[in-house]
C-alpha cells in the first residue's frame, strides 16, 4: 500500500470542507466570480446614489464629496448586512454573509465587517476557504443562497 503525502490539509476535498460547508449548492462557498460581480454591482449602485444625493463631485471632486461613494457603500453594506445578511450586490448575485456558528450576523458584526471591507486591504488578504480578514474578524464566510 502506498502512503499519500500529508500536506497539512487533510480531508480537504473542496474549499469550505474544513468549515463543514457543502461542496455545492445552498450554503457552499460563494465563487470568486459571484463575489467580484457583487462588489461591482454594489459600487455601481452606491456611486449612482452618491451622485444623486451629492452631485457629480462624488465622482472625483475634492473635499468631503469625494468620500460619498465609499460612505454610501459603508452604510448600504452595514444596514443590508445586518438586515438581510448581504449587501445589495450580494443579494442580486444570490450570495450572502453567514456566521460560522449559524446565528444571525447582527448589527455590530455587520458594521465591523463593512468597515473592514471599506478599508480595502482586509478583503485582499485571503486565507483558506476564501475568507478575507474581515471574515476572520467577525467569524463569517460568504456562501451561496441557492
Amino acid at each position: 500500500m502506498a502512503e499519500t503525502a500529508q500536506t497539512g490539509h487533510e480531508n480537504e476535498a473542496y474549499p469550505g470542507s474544513r468549515l463543514g460547508l457543502p461542496g455545492t449548492g445552498k450554503g457552499s462557498l460563494a465563487s470568486w466570480r459571484s463575489r467580484v460581480a457583487a462588489l461591482i454591482l454594489d459600487w455601481a449602485a452606491c456611486t449612482a446614489i452618491a451622485i444623486g444625493f451629492f452631485g457629480s463631485g462624488a465622482l472625483g471632486g475634492n473635499g468631503w464629496r469625494a468620500w460619498m461613494t465609499l460612505t454610501v457603500f459603508f452604510v448600504e453594506s452595514s444596514l443590508l448586512g445586518a438586515v438581510a445578511a448581504g449587501s445589495f450586490g450580494q443579494l442580486i448575485c444570490r450570495i450572502g454573509i453567514a456566521r460560522l456558528d449559524g446565528r444571525p450576523l447582527g448589527f455590530p458584526r455587520a458594521v465591523l465587517r463593512a468597515f473592514l471591507v471599506s478599508l480595502a486591504i482586509p478583503p485582499l488578504i485571503i486565507g483558506p476557504d476564501r475568507r478575507g480578514l474581515q471574515d476572520y474578524a467577525v467569524g463569517t464566510v460568504v456562501t451561496n443562497r441557492r
